[in-house]
């Protein structure tokens, strides 16, 4: 089923790269990508000129997790194309039994750095993503080594 997924997820990257003019300029709109740690299939996109939504994946040898953020966006003086971000999220998901087993439910922060490279489609990010997690067999509580390196393609 992995392979089916990143499968697809690597088709519409192909899809995308055919059908859209590349974004090469210093700010971008929507990027696909990757983040790790532990590693998820990561989509942003901005809804306003400071505002974004970016939802991840994750799925490995612990179980899956969903996660949705709101992130706000701030320029960084002297430095074209980086820009600072937080904002609060949600995410549900399941362990296995070797990790508690469950559904699990939690909100979610994020405070990192995003960085458009100019006259290339790339976005680097790197953040901090806490989070206060409870399962339908135990409350984990605060939760803080989310959060990771992204590598996105820009469209």
């Amino acid at each position: 089923m992995t392979k089916k997924f990143l499968t697809l997820v690597f088709s519409a990257c192909l899809f995308s790269y055919a059908s859209f003019a590349q974004n090469t300029g210093s700010s971008y709109e929507t990027a696909v990508g990757v983040k790790f740690y532990p590693g998820a299939i990561s989509i942003k996109h901005f809804v306003g000129n400071n505002n974004a939504l970016e939802g991840l994946a994750y799925i490995y040898n612990r179980g899956f997790r969903f996660t949705g953020l709101f992130e706000i966006h701030s320029d960084i003086a002297g430095a074209p194309g980086l820009k600072w971000y937080a904002g609060p999220g949600l995410h549900m998901g399941s362990y296995n039994n070797k990790y508690g087993g469950g559904f699990s439910f939690g909100i979610d922060g994020v405070l990192g750095l995003d960085y458009k490279v100019n006259g290339a489609p790339l976005n680097l990010s790197i953040d901090w993503q806490p989070s206060y997690e409870t399962s339908s067999k135990s409350e984990r509580g605060f939760v803080g080594n989310w959060g990771g390196l992204g590598i996105r393609y820009t469209l």
